[in-house]
């Protein structure tokens, strides 16, 4: 029996409607007003920390970012930091070195020299090293950067090949 066969008699009775493409808006605030509860932890103003994430979220680089929000690359950084972003400037071991500043087992000249960066992206390296990102201020991000759940979701189905630095080795 041949396909032809299976399918004789069959006719379509009705046709498919077109929809359009589907949108999920999450927020009923703009970002700005998002970060306003925010505005204590962030490093600048609300209305400049949407700016900010909006520009990246573009495409645009950190340094961009900042210009474009008219605050320095640095402060653009430690407000992408904080929405979990990374940012910082050295790897693991420039991590572990600044690590060891901040716990007093290193001067900063020390520090600097060995993890091989100037004194901006050793301040940058600090201050990713000394404060978490805010699970709120992520959340109130949520749909103009990359989805937590989307990423999370990535990861998984990627399963043990994704590993921490420090299990790295």
């Amino acid at each position: 029996m041949a396909l032809s066969d299976i399918a004789a008699g069959l006719e379509v009775t009705t046709e498919q409607r077109d929809r359009g493409v589907a949108t999920v808006d999450r927020t009923a605030a703009d970002l700005a007003d998002r970060f306003a509860e925010l505005d204590a932890d962030l490093p600048c103003e609300p209305g400049a920390a949407a700016t900010v994430v909006e520009a990246y979220a573009e495409g645009r680089s950190v340094g961009d970012a900042g210009h474009a929000a008219g605050v320095p690359p640095v402060t653009a950084a430690k407000t992408l930091h904080l929405l979990g972003e990374q940012v910082c400037p050295v790897g693991p071991r420039g991590r572990d070195i600044v690590r060891d500043w901040t716990e007093g087992r290193l001067s900063r000249d020390e520090a600097e020299t060995l993890a091989g960066v100037g004194p901006r992206e050793f301040a940058l390296t600090a201050y990713v090293e000394t404060h978490d990102p805010l699970p709120e201020a992520r959340e109130a991000a949520e749909g103009v950067l990359v989805d937590t759940d989307a990423t999370a979701d990535r990861e998984a189905s990627l399963g043990g090949a994704v590993e921490a630095p420090d299990e790295m080795l």
